[in-house]
């Protein structure tokens, strides 16, 4: 009787085509994007070991490595080119994200007119359109370079081709969900596609050192869409974000092998295309002649760049069985912290109020730097009074009604003195100060350093409740 033991075999591996979810068995919908029909068995690993091959080029101390080809390069953009923290590097990779209609052709569309216009070679391919609809966008963005090329290809194949006889510089793509690779499973814009054609690019830039930029598509969340292997192969990173109903777009750096990750760029899309737009802050701010109740302006950073943002409030008498809470571009959920606060430390009767909070452009609040800003809009409109003209405040409320310190103090107040703001309340900028607010100037700014909220809304006389 043989003692040997039975071989197992190994189970069936199945992956959802949408996002690479694997499971042990088979099931109708993924269990990681909720598609249904996607999960399909997935093709054995092969098995066998690889042997030595020739190498490319022999490897050389890192001392003797060339820096001189790796030398950022304008794209004609200066907002991208602080993104991407000096400009574009030959033989680098780009994967620019958004959602549907933010402007990502417009702006790749500039991109490749710039470079083209200084002598460069820049080859554009698109997926999404034929090449007179990018043709026409060119026609209204004044985007006519004799050193453009177009092509409309979704065969990676053809892709190819076309990047062997042009040779470009800089290489746009738009977008990787729309190129298939003829000897690859899946539909375009599936997981192993998606993988395959990302790999293909990226090998295509090492070796002919170019700039390559990739559109690529977002879920409803926006993530993504495609595997996470698509981030790591490329060296840049960028979301495209804006809403729909303001001009106003921002391009964020998520990940930059070349630069920092904490810059972003801003631009105004219109339908003459898209510019930047160097000093963004007069888009958030709303220049009155006259005070009005209910207003204060937050100094937020977006990555290392301050932005001025006009927080409005409005109180009114409850007008419902329960009070309302509306917020445009404001946290809910903070917001009712911050009422908690006032109604606590500051002693102001908002149970019984309807509050409504806003911003002014479409800005989005989400820095707890704006914490106070808001808190000084609701204490205004709540006891009538207008702030006084030209105050700025800064500095996260905790649960007690302390303010504490908020990143990058010195940058936020100097981008207030120099828009002209005469007055800023903060947190203190040291712990174990006196208890009452101190003052200082900066850049001609009087500074009031405030340790809780309560001694803030004094401060600026906002305190009692409209009659």
């Amino acid at each position: 009787m043989s003692s040997r033991a039975p071989t197992r075999t190994a189970r069936p591996a199945y992956r959802c085509s949408e996002c690479g979810w694997e499971t042990g068995k088979w099931v109708g919908r993924c269990g990681e994007c909720q598609a249904w029909g996607s999960v399909a068995e997935a093709a054995a690993a092969p098995t066998g070991r690889t042997a030595a091959a020739p190498v490319s080029r022999p490897a050389v101390p890192i001392g003797q490595v060339s820096v001189s080809e790796s030398g950022f390069r304008s794209s004609g953009v200066a907002e991208l080119d602080r993104v991407l923290g000096g400009g574009l590097v030959p033989g680098a990779v780009i994967l620019l994200a958004g959602e549907p209609g933010v402007g990502k052709s417009t702006l790749l569309l500039e991109v490749a007119a710039q470079t083209a216009r200084h002598r460069r070679r820049t080859l554009y391919v698109t997926g999404e359109e034929s090449a007179s609809q990018v043709r026409l966008r060119a026609d209204r963005t004044s985007a006519i370079q004799d050193e453009l090329y177009l092509a409309a290809e979704t065969d990676l194949g053809a892709v190819l081709t076309h990047i062997e006889e042009v040779r470009p510089e800089l290489l746009v793509v738009d977008s990787v969900q729309t190129i298939g690779a003829a000897d690859t499973d899946g539909v375009p814009g599936g997981v192993t596609q998606v993988k395959e054609v990302a790999a293909a690019l990226v090998r295509m830039a090492k070796t002919r050192n170019i700039t390559t930029v990739i559109v690529g598509h977002v879920t409803k969340d926006g993530s993504i869409a495609g595997p996470r292997v698509l981030e790591h192969l490329v060296d840049v990173v960028l979301h495209f974000e804006g809403e729909r109903d303001s001009r106003f777009r921002m391009v964020r750096a998520m990940k930059n092998r070349f630069g920092p990750i904490d810059e972003v760029g801003c631009f105004d899309l219109s339908a003459e295309g898209i510019v930047a737009v160097t000093d963004p802050t007069g888009l958030f701010i709303e220049t009155q002649h006259v005070s009005v109740p209910g207003t204060c302006v937050a100094v937020t950073l977006e990555g290392r760049r301050p932005l001025l943002a006009e927080v409005q409030a409005l109180v009114a008498p409850m007008t419902a069985e329960r009070p309302r809470r509306t917020t445009s571009g404001v946290d809910g959920s903070r917001l009712a912290m911050i009422l908690a606060v006032l109604q606590r430390g500051a002693r102001m009767g908002l149970h019984g109020r309807d509050v409504f909070v806003s911003t002014v452009g479409g800005a989005k609040l989400v820095d707890p730097a704006s914490d106070l800003a808001i808190a000084v809009a609701l204490a205004s409109a709540t006891c009538g009074r207008p702030t006084p003209h030209g105050v700025v405040a800064m500095g996260e409320i905790g649960l007690a009604g302390e303010l504490r310190r908020v990143r990058g103090l010195e940058a936020r107040l100097a981008e207030a003195a120099r828009l002209g703001f005469s007055l800023a309340v903060v947190p203190p900028a040291e712990p174990g100060q006196p208890t009452g607010p101190r003052e200082r100037t900066v850049d001609g700014l009087k500074v009031y350093e405030c340790h809780d909220l309560a001694s803030a809304i004094s401060l600026l006389r906002l305190t009692g409740s409209q009659a």
